[in-house]
């Protein structure tokens, strides 16, 4: 079922605080005991719920814990969690620590939370405990051991610092880092750099790329953005900031990503060529404004030998040589010219300025020496995949990925044609989903996309953690601090948590 989320103000409707007197029976070496816990609905909708738990630790020192509770309604259940290991039975709920937050010293706090079912009324569990303990806010302090020595000085409470983001290669239908440990590229695409040159509205369209906004990505548990190009920027050509500015100002973001653990995904998106006989609704400017369906032997072998030389040595950034061809449709739909045009480029069917291939890419970038790991688009804007490995332009390096997009308006959008389309091609080859999202504010489609890509080991970054505002789909965030847009955001973030790009 479609829905969208009806937010709750955090700690008013569906917010517990546990407060008072904790009673525990010790024995006298036992240590001092107790904690509370904060209870929050962040949001709710129909049969669903979003819930976060605040701990604190008022006793003495632990280095691992389980919280447990009971739902009071027999309808409500656990279905994903995050920050703890989550388990239910009967309506009894257990979450326990994690190795990064299992060290809670005196006063010490962390947060977990869960996405969760309800049906008919969703009550606020009554009682929370700690390792055993009900945490009603207070201490029991045990009558002290002479023979115990003093407790040591409590460990830290966070988790340690990621470092910068892995290298990475591909190594047969994985993407491994230089360690050989398989990877998968899961985060968002960050929108703006490619359309906010060519329209006077600066690099980032007003947006932030600094530590602060880079720390909101980092609580969704965001190890991946893929930045759109516009080769036209990039090369001085046209629009403002152009050439030397632009440069600089990519680079410092990339920078700034890798430096904070996130691999970067370098994406040409927009392009020049005249496509005059294109459909209305198509942009028919021949400046690069709107995507076209190939990119142009004038400009783009020339934006990618110059990105290759900017990055190459951080194997932690992959190229995403075009973001979504259609050739196949200015050839009337033919599939065979579609893919010989997408792997070899020039005179193309339908298309009036001379197209540079995949195999011309995959050779500039080459050319400088740059080992990245090269992204390679299929047809139809890059959803169908059918003849990829049949066409797939030569790597003197084999270095290089899959990839698709799978929007739910794309032909395939079902796990069946996924199952025998997209499947068969990640056992051979890695698959990044660069581009996903559907056609409403809910979280179904997404869902279910993000299920079938955990089992099949397939990388996944949505559109967009951009906030335009989601009346329509594809738009995560409500602001750049990170809070997540009811429904699409909230779920795919809720998801996000769950996942470790190293399982």
């Amino acid at each position: 079922m479609k829905h969208r989320h009806a937010l709750l103000a955090a700690g008013t409707a569906g917010a517990l605080v546990l407060g008072g007197m904790a009673v525990a029976t010790l024995p006298a070496a036992a240590a001092a005991s107790g904690c509370s816990v904060t209870y929050t609905v962040q949001s709710q909708w129909p049969s669903g719920f979003t819930a976060n738990v605040a701990i604190t630790n008022l006793g003495s020192a632990v280095t691992s814990w389980t919280l447990t509770f009971d739902f009071p309604n027999a309808t409500q259940k656990v279905t994903q969690g995050w920050s703890a290991t989550w388990t239910q039975s009967g309506a009894r709920v257990s979450a326990a620590s994690m190795g990064w937050n299992g060290s809670l010293g005196t006063g010490g706090s962390t947060s977990i939370g869960f996405v969760g079912a309800w049906n008919g009324a969703n009550p606020v569990p009554a009682s929370f405990a700690l390792n055993g303990t009900t945490c009603t806010g207070s201490v029991t302090t045990p009558t002290a051991n002479p023979t115990t020595p003093p407790p040591s000085s409590p460990p830290p409470t966070t988790p340690p610092p990621t470092g910068p983001a892995p290298k990475l290669k591909v190594s047969g239908n994985k993407i491994v880092t230089a360690a050989g440990k398989p990877y998968r590229l899961l985060g968002v695409n960050r929108s703006s750099s490619e359309f906010a040159c060519v329209q006077g509205k600066g690099l980032w369209d007003g947006g932030p790329v600094d530590q602060a906004s880079v720390n909101a990505m980092k609580t969704w548990n965001i190890h991946a953005v893929r930045i759109p190009l516009n080769e036209e920027c990039w090369l001085g050509v046209n629009g403002s900031p152009s050439g030397a500015t632009y440069q600089q100002g990519i680079k410092e973001y990339v920078n700034l990503l890798v430096a904070n653990g996130i691999n970067v995904i370098l994406d040409l998106h927009w392009t020049w060529g005249a496509y005059t006989n294109s459909p209305d609704w198509h942009c028919k400017d021949e400046a690069a404004v709107c995507q076209k369906p190939m990119p142009d032997a004038r400009y783009t072998p020339q934006f990618w030998t110059g990105v290759a030389n900017a990055f190459k040595g951080n194997d932690a950034v992959v190229f995403d040589l075009f973001n979504e061809p259609y050739p196949d449709m200015p050839a009337e739909w033919n599939k065979t010219l579609g893919w010989q045009c997408l792997r070899d480029g020039g005179t193309c069917t339908g298309i009036p300025y001379e197209v540079a291939g995949m195999q011309d890419l995959v050779d500039a970038v080459r050319a400088t020496g740059a080992t990245n790991i090269l992204m390679v688009s299929g047809l139809e804007w890059t959803n169908d995949m059918r003849e990829w490995l049949a066409y797939k332009p030569n790597d003197p390096l084999n270095n290089i990925a899959a990839s698709w997009h799978a929007y739910s308006f794309n032909a395939c959008a079902t796990e069946t044609c996924w199952d025998t389309q997209i499947a068969p091609l990640a056992q051979q080859v890695p698959v990044v989903t660069g581009e996903f999202g559907q056609d409403n504010c809910g979280f179904d489609y997404m869902q279910r996309l993000v299920t079938w890509a955990d089992a099949h080991g397939i990388g996944y970054l949505p559109w967009t953690w951009t906030p335009w505002g989601c009346t329509t789909g594809a738009v995560l965030i409500k602001d750049w601090a990170g809070t997540p847009e009811p429904g699409i955001g909230e779920g795919y973030k809720a998801h996000l948590l769950t996942q470790n790009p190293y399982a």
